[in-house]
């Protein structure tokens, strides 16, 4: 959890992150053997973040042009598939866009359920422009103050070892805001394809095949 601030001093100051980690070994390291789960990723960075980890495995569901999504498909998930640890990685600016998902998981709070926001302050997808975390928005006390009662801010690699032990825990939802420095994602070519991804996903997970066909694509 956040420690108050300091008296005197400013709560975002206070708790202010340095964005100074590598995202392409942060992640790989705090998320481990990412076969323990099954996986949504959002959009952009962190979906190439997991393809190249995972080499788009079939547990993962990688997200594309569905900015918010990514927590509440996570949660429903999770519901679904209790025998699964499910694990949603995603970024700064796709949860900035639906702060509520973090309300309704924090009043479910399913043991089940991590998720991991890779924060490096930035909207990387559009040219880099600030994000609201590097002005001072603290997503980790936002889910904090939503409920979710395990959470932690990771900004050394000293601290990785406790997200990488929160994340495996079963006693409620827990939140890990990683925060990482504007180095690119891992340059991998995921399949963008909303149905061939749907497909791979249900064969992987054991819930079913899935038919149709969609636009594909990689990035």
């Amino acid at each position: 959890m956040t420690k108050p601030s300091p008296s005197g001093r400013d709560a975002g100051q206070a708790a202010a992150p340095a964005f100074v980690l590598d995202r392409r070994q942060a992640v790989p390291a705090l998320i481990g053997r990412h076969e323990d789960f099954l996986i949504v990723a959002g959009l952009a960075g962190t979906s190439k973040d997991i393809a190249a980890l995972t080499h788009d495995g079939p547990h993962i569901y990688s997200m594309a042009g569905a900015m918010g999504g990514a927590c509440m498909i996570g949660l429903g998930l999770a519901l679904a598939r209790r025998d699964k640890r499910v694990l949603v990685v995603t970024g700064d600016g796709e949860l900035l866009m639906n702060l509520g998902s973090l309300a309704t998981i924090a009043v479910l709070d399913p043991p089940n359920l991590s998720i991991v926001v890779v924060d490096n302050g930035h909207y990387g997808e559009t040219g880099y422009q600030k994000s609201h975390t590097s002005l001072g928005v603290d997503l980790e006390r936002i889910a904090a103050g939503a409920g979710i009662k395990r959470t932690c801010t990771i900004d050394t690699q000293a601290g990785i070892a406790e997200g990488t032990r929160l994340i495996r825990e079963g006693n409620g939802t827990a939140f890990v805001r990683l925060c990482v420095s504007t180095t690119e994602p891992p340059q991998f070519k995921r399949d963008l394809s909303p149905a061939a991804c749907r497909t791979r996903f249900r064969a992987g997970t054991g819930t079913g095949t899935g038919i149709g066909t969609g636009a594909g694509g990689t990035a």
